[in-house]
């Protein structure tokens, strides 16, 4: 069972950046595909990014598109977002996610409703 500890979220200026990280626990981080979501007040939760076991592939969501950057280090089990250029509608709770099996049933569970792992979430707050 995957654990997941999220970090990196804060306050910034529209224009700004930060770069989360989670954290997984387990020795099987490469059985994963690793993803992140977001839910701003009042909206449902969506899909942010996802990246494959071997970072092969990646996938966004059109409102991050050019402006955020998935990553993963295998070796230190933990996988990042860069986000720039950030707006204020990007203010949100980010959680992250774990998708296990093959890359594409994966990379299509993490961009539907996500696997069956999730972090506690860090706030990300970007002001006007």
């Amino acid at each position: 069972q995957e654990q997941l500890v999220e970090s990196g979220g804060g306050l910034v200026q529209a224009g700004g950046s930060l770069r989360l990280s989670c954290a997984a626990s387990s020795r099987t981080f490469t059985n994963y595909a690793m993803g992140w979501f977001r839910q701003a007040p009042g909206k449902e939760r969506e899909f942010v990014a996802g990246i494959s076991w071997s970072a092969g592939t990646t996938d966004y969501s059109d409102s991050v598109s050019g402006r955020f950057t998935i990553s993963r280090d295998n070796r230190k089990n933990t996988v990042y977002l860069q986000m720039n250029n950030l707006k204020p509608e990007d203010t949100a709770v980010y959680y992250c996610n774990a998708a296990r099996g093959p890359t594409t049933q994966a990379m299509a569970v993490m961009k539907s409703t996500g696997g069956d792992y999730w972090g506690q979430g860090t706030q990300v707050t970007v002001s006007s």
